[in-house]
Parts: structure tokens; sequence; C-alpha cells
């Protein structure tokens, strides 16, 4: 009996077991082919255009978004002619210190890795270029008054030194790296290669792919075989906040922004009410963070400051113009001495263009501000018109006899209590008030008031 107790349960036993055993099975094989094709793709990111911290966020990000997803590689392309040092130093030390391999590559055809772009390029695991590309001029500049000019001597030694460091670490050509900062070497993909700047050329990421298939390469983490043969591309889309760094870290729209930042906090302190002020704050913070990526010159700050004081005085104590050609004069050298860091970038054109924005927004600014802000000084200077006070100066019509006990006039339908200042007036002249006590309106005829005007 006992017997065929246990040979009726024993089938559903066996039948949960096997289920639960196919289940597990499963389950594993999933995983193990969700790991093989997170291991068989490549991350990409884009660097085109300036470098800047936005920049630096989004190759940072990428390099640990790709390591969390299981990723093969990150594939850093650059199309730039340079940018910030600090942007240019992070977007290196990540590279550098990525735990998995990071390809940079230089494309496509037409592409430049100048200046920043070269300190990247060297940087990767893997560094290769597409036919008709270029990388170098690596050499600081800085942005003075009269325009762009070279680093000085110490700058321009650390720079090589730093950059030869960086070829040194990933076992490319240490000299001809510092040839990009001392020399403004510049060379094009086949002489990078026979030079030793880059591991390869192709002509697109999918060949890129192929050539490294199989490359042992050092990362941070050791050393590790590459597996891109048929690899899928996942391009990283730029975040909202990186994107917003790219634009907060331009100088000039830092400059912009803190220069409307005070001007709107001047306006708010001056007409409270109208939000002005709430505007000027939240422009000068995000000048401030945007100024927080590159260095910025405290004697560039202050001249901006006076600027809008001699703006303001201008206003105040109207001088023909004295005050406004010192405001705009401060407000254009401290715009020009902003940036008090050297650039990694080769791209005169930019630095024109900054100039030209520059000296057209204080221009405009300063015409806009002596003019916006007389504008609400005289609004302030007029006497209120607010009730009965703005009824005074009004000519109207007697509805009955006024003199100096009283009588009543109508004005916009309503009837007013009326008071002769001088003699009777009869119904229906004409009569101006000329003043107010409490709800009774003081009134004149209309003609004595204009013979007593024409006789002063």
């Amino acid at each position: 009996m006992v017997f065929k107790m246990q040979e009726n349960k024993s089938p559903p036993a066996l039948l949960l077991s096997a289920l639960l055993f196919f289940l597990i099975l499963f389950c594993c094989f999933a995983a193990v082919q969700a790991s093989a094709t997170a291991d068989n793709e490549v991350y990409v990111i884009k660097i085109n255009g300036m470098v800047t911290e936005g920049a630096a966020l989004e190759v940072a990000d990428a390099i640990k978004e790709a390591k969390l997803a299981g990723y093969e590689a990150v594939l850093v392309e650059i199309d730039t002619p340079g940018g910030l040092v600090d942007a240019t130093l992070k977007i290196a030390e990540a590279i550098l210190n990525a735990r998995m391999p990071v390809i940079t590559y230089v494309t496509p055809s037409g592409a430049i890795a100048a200046s920043a772009g070269s300190f990247i390029l060297l940087s990767g695991s893997v560094a290769a270029m597409s036919p008709g590309t270029t990388v170098g001029a690596a050499m600081p500049v800085a942005m003075t008054f009269e325009g762009v000019k070279t680093a000085d001597e110490k700058t321009i030694k650390f720079f090589a030194g730093h950059i030869g460091s960086i070829a040194r670490s990933r076992g490319r050509n240490e000299t001809q790296a510092r040839l990009f900062v001392t020399e403004n070497a510049v060379l094009g993909e086949d002489e990078a290669l026979r030079n030793g700047i880059i591991d390869l050329t192709a002509e697109d990421e999918r060949e890129l792919l192929e050539k490294i298939d199989g490359w042992e390469v050092e990362t941070a983490a050791g050393t590790t075989t590459l597996n891109t043969k048929d690899a899928t591309l996942r391009f990283k889309k730029k975040s909202v906040k990186s994107q917003l760094l790219q634009v907060l870290s331009d100088p000039l729209i830092a400059f912009i922004l803190f220069l409307v930042g005070i001007y709107g906090l001047v306006f708010g302190f001056m007409t409270p009410g109208y939000g002005a002020e709430v505007v000027g704050a939240v422009c000068l913070v995000l000048a401030l963070y945007g100024m927080g990526m590159f260095d910025v010159n405290i004697f560039a700050a202050v001249l901006i400051v006076v600027a809008v004081v001699l703006f303001v005085a201008e206003a105040l104590t109207p001088t023909f113009g004295v005050l406004t050609v010192g405001g705009v004069i401060c407000l254009v050298l401290g715009a020009l001495f902003l940036p008090n860091e050297p650039f990694l970038i080769k791209a005169p054109s930019w630095f024109a263009e900054f100039k030209y924005a520059v000296i057209a927004v204080v221009v405009s600014s300063a015409a806009f501000f002596v003019f916006a802000l007389g504008v609400v000084l005289k609004t302030r200077r007029k006497k209120v018109a607010v009730g009965a006070e703005e009824l005074i100066g009004k000519v109207t019509k007697a509805e009955t006899d006024i003199n100096e006990d009283g009588g009543f006039v109508r004005i916009r339908g309503e009837l007013w209590n009326a008071r002769s200042k001088t003699g009777n007036i009869k119904r229906g002249e004409k009569v101006k008030i000329v003043g107010r006590e409490g709800l009774t309106v003081i009134v004149e005829r209309s003609e004595d008031v204009e013979e007593a005007q024409d006789e002063n």
C-alpha cells in the first residue's frame, strides 16, 4: 500500500523537477547569449568641434556606461580644431585610466585632430586615422587684447612633457609627440603611421574593427584581447547635461550670461517686482558655473563691473557720453581678458569671431543699457498718476453752478464734488481741474487758466 502511494506521487515530482531543470538551463543559456552579444558591441562617442567640458563629460560617461553594459570597447571618433586645456586633460585622463579598451579614431576623411585632438588621439589603447585626415599643431596659445599669441615657454615645456608622457605610456613615438607642441608639427595619416603616432589607418569603422580583431592591447585593468570582428556599433546620444555644459563653457556664452546677469540685477534693484533681478541672478549663476570650466582673470571681471557702474553713472548724471565711452572700453577689455588659461586650439578664425562678437555685444548692450536705464529713471521721476491724481489737468463742463461752497462736474461719466478756486462758475462753462481735496476736486474756468498761463 505504501509502495503504491509513492508510485502515484513520483510522476508529478519528476515532471516538476524536469521543468525546473529546463527553466534553469534556459536562463543560463539566455544569460550567456546576452553576455556574448554585449561583449561583441562597441560603444561609439563622437568629439566634434571645440573640446569643452561638455565633451569631457560625454567621454567619461561613455566609458562608464560601456564598462557597466559589458561592451567590448569604446570608439572615440575625433574631428576637432582643439579646445580648452582642462577639458582636454580630463578626456586624456579618462581614456588612460579606462579599465577597458578605448579606440581613438580621426574620422571621416577630411577630419582633423588638431591641438587638443592630438592629446586625445595619442591616449587611446588603439589609435587610428582615416585617409585624408591630419593630426598635430598642439602648441598652446593665449588670447590677449592684441590677439592670439603663443603661450609662455614654461607652459609649452609642460605640455610637451605631458604629451610625450602619454605617447610613452602607449608605446608610441615620444619624440614626434613632443614636436606637436614645441614645433607645431603636423602629420597626415601615412606620416603619422610611419612615425609611430598611430597604429593603423582604416577607411571606416567596419574596416577598423576588422583589422584590430584579435589584437592584444593594454588597459588600466591589464592586457586584453579585442574581439571586434562583426561587432555591432552603438552610438551614444548626447545628454542634456553635457549639452548644457558644452554651451556654458564657451567663453563667449559665459561672458554674455555674466553681462546679462549684472544688467538684470541692476534693473531689478531699480524697478523691483518685475522679475529682472531673478533673471539676473539665474544668468549670473549660469555664467559663474560656465566660467568654472576655464580660468577667469579677476582683473577682467573687475573691469566688467566697473563698466556697468559707469553706465549707471551716465544714466544718473548725464555727462554727454564721457562715462559711456569709459564703460565701453572697460567692457571690451574685460571681455577679451576674461579667458585666462592657455588654449589648446588651432583655429585663428575662432578667436577672430570671438573678438568681433565681443565688440558687437559690448557696443549694442552699452547702448541698450544707457537708453533703457534712462527710460526707467525718467519714468520714476514722473508724478504718480493713480486714482484722483490722474484727473488733475483734465478739462470738463460744470454740471451745476460751482462756487467756493461746492457744485458738481462730470468726469468719465461720474459726478464729482467740485469747488471753485476763484469766483463763481456757471453751469455749462468749461472748467479745468487744478487740485483735489479728498473726494472734492478744485476747478477753475478753463479760459482763466489759459490767460494765466499766457501772462506767465
